[in-house]
């Protein structure tokens, strides 16, 4: 079983801030991470879900195709980005 939860260090101690599925004594492994890098997670498993779905294509287009149909859109993405930032 893995669970990630999120604990603050006190005093020489970890304490999770939330309750844990653990027996009493069990032995657990743990990763340390910054709460900060937590902020990244989403980006993680966005990539990971494109990894997967890119796998599961029957055939992936070259960077000269994708490029050629890109070409298609009218407009700009900076043009896009500044407007939205209303810049």
């Amino acid at each position: 079983m893995i669970q990630q939860v999120e604990a603050v260090y006190e005093r020489g101690v970890l304490r999770p801030l939330e309750p844990l599925a653990l027996a009493e004594s069990q032995r657990v492994k743990l990763t340390i991470s910054d709460a900060e890098a937590g902020r990244y997670r989403r980006d993680t498993e966005f990539l990971e879900w494109a990894k997967a779905e890119v796998a599961a294509m029957p055939r992936v287009p070259s960077l000269e195709e994708v490029q050629k149909l890109m070409s298609k859109i009218p407009g700009s993405l900076v043009e896009d980005f500044a407007a939205e930032r209303e810049e």
